[in-house]
């Protein structure tokens, strides 16, 4: 099982009868809540809302719904908001955490604090999925949000982080690029010897339920014709399900590139823990948040079945 566009996770995620409960923490915004409506009223989520409840009151007033429909709950800002998103969840009241007007550590926090019993053990990344134009299948990258130089260690936990994703989505033996600017191993460039350890590792079971190419580009992870040209093997090729570039800095870039200039749709989760969080920025569209509220609803769906 793979997913080629967002559609088909909407569809999904819409025709089960069981509906996710997303932890809002930081509602009092309206754009927070313009996202977490719409997927309401497309039979995505039920919303669970934490803030400033005259606040979040009175937006939703603002809206045309009646604040008496809904479960809010009072809460002051900053990490006390994130520990009672977190409390929701280590108490079985809500599927997973979106954060809304907080800041990104203010949710993390708690969510790692061992006392909570969310944290896996592993480092947290970040995955974007994308949906591209003229591309048969949704393009997911990780980490390019988290990590700043990951490590192999760390690297490890990325690659274990998104294949348990996707396999909690249906993806049966997900497929994974480490993408570097060659296709060799070069003692010069470490990006590549990790690679290769991460293959290894794969290999030996430790990174489990998955296949591993590296090193290998962009170009050749992407497109059969460029593989055949170049003399690669082009079985693997247009078909991975995860990139891994080599940094923050990389896979950022390539996910903007895949948005901004080749027009692509994009959703966004941070993973590791227990349960995925929606992350997005301040200045992402209300549809990334829609895709994002629709990816972690499926995840969340899929992991109770």
């Amino acid at each position: 099982m793979e997913y080629t566009s967002f559609h088909q996770i909407l569809e999904a995620v819409s025709r089960n009868p069981r509906k996710s409960r997303v932890a809002v923490a930081g509602a009092g915004n309206d754009h927070v809540l313009e996202s977490v409506f719409q997927a309401e009223d497309l039979g995505l989520v039920i919303p669970v809302l934490i803030g400033d409840e005259a606040r979040i009151r009175q937006l939703i007033r603002g809206m045309g719904k009646d604040p008496e429909s809904y479960r809010i709950i009072a809460s002051g800002d900053g990490e006390e908001c994130g520990q009672a998103a977190v409390d929701l969840i280590r108490l079985g009241e809500a599927d997973y955490i979106m954060k809304g007007l907080l800041e990104t550590r203010e949710v993390l926090k708690p969510l790692v604090n061992k006392a909570n019993g969310l944290h896996t053990g592993r480092t947290m990344s970040h995955m974007a999925f994308d949906e591209v134009p003229g591309f048969r299948k949704l393009v997911i990258l990780t980490d390019g949000g988290m990590i700043p130089h990951p490590n192999l260690e760390e690297k490890r936990d990325i690659i274990i982080n998104a294949v348990s994703v996707l396999r909690s989505m249906g993806y049966e033996r997900p497929k994974v690029a480490i993408l570097c600017g060659v296709e060799k191993v070069n003692p010069k460039m470490p990006e590549t010897v990790d690679a290769e350890a991460l293959v290894g590792m794969a290999r030996d079971g430790i990174i489990p339920d998955c296949d591993i190419t590296g090193p290998i580009s962009y170009d050749l992870a992407m497109d059969k014709e460029s593989a055949r040209i170049k003399g690669f093997d082009p079985e693997r090729s247009g078909e991975f399900d995860i990139l891994v570039p080599p940094s923050l800095a990389a896979g950022n870039i390539l996910n903007k590139c895949l948005t901004l200039t080749a027009g692509g749709k994009m959703a966004g989760l941070v993973v590791g823990a227990r349960v995925p969080v929606v992350v997005t920025s301040r200045g992402s569209s209300s549809e990334e948040k829609l895709l994002s509220l629709a990816v972690a609803s499926l995840v969340t769906q899929q992991e109770v079945q």
